[in-house]
């Protein structure tokens, strides 16, 4: 193995250029280790992310239905959001869950921490696995979020990852990984 230095680039310079709520760019000056620099590196600047594979007490997994604007699409995904100032990604998890869907308890495991894109955004996604989770209120969304909650049966999710009907990389990666895990295929 070697060390990640080795690969390391020295920022000579950094210029935020927009600082958003939800967007934060800035453009480095950077120096890669053969001494070339690039005068226009941009980086995406966000807070950690959470997502969590939920699963009810009889086994069926929480699915959230909602539109994405970027890509102009509605679909299912699992619930997911950001994690706030002062919680660990547990905490947050937890909340988002319980937030968007209702429902909380249960056992969590973590699964894995991704980056959504190492070359140009700052912050990784924490997943989780909650087991046994069950209705504790009813949902608490925000006023910008219109999800709708279904309870899916692991066929119905496996035909979902099947035929490209997630979308969102971010939610991929857990859900293909619990499936490979669980020998779900």
């Amino acid at each position: 193995m070697t060390d990640d230095k080795d690969k390391q680039w020295t920022v000579l310079e950094s210029e935020y250029l927009i600082r958003r709520p939800w967007l934060t760019a800035r453009r480095d000056r950077v120096r890669l280790p053969n001494g070339v620099e690039n005068n226009e590196y941009y980086v995406l600047e966000y807070p950690d992310w959470v997502n969590v594979i939920a699963l009810t007490e009889d086994g069926k997994f929480i699915m959230e239905r909602q539109y994405r604007h970027g890509l102009r699409w509605t679909g299912y995904e699992i619930c997911a959001g950001v994690c706030e100032e002062g919680e660990t990604p547990l905490e947050s998890a937890q909340r988002e869950l319980h937030e968007e869907t209702g429902f909380g308890g249960g056992e969590w495991t973590h699964l894995m921490t991704i980056s959504p894109n190492a070359s140009s955004v700052n912050n990784q996604c924490h997943c989780f696995v909650a087991r046994g989770v069950k209705r504790m209120s009813a949902p608490h969304q925000e006023a910008t979020e219109d999800i709708s909650v279904h309870f899916l049966t692991v066929d119905e999710v496996r035909s979902l990852l099947l035929h490209n009907e997630i979308k969102q990389a971010l939610m991929l990666a857990p859900l293909w990984r619990y499936f490979a895990e669980h020998h779900l295929w």
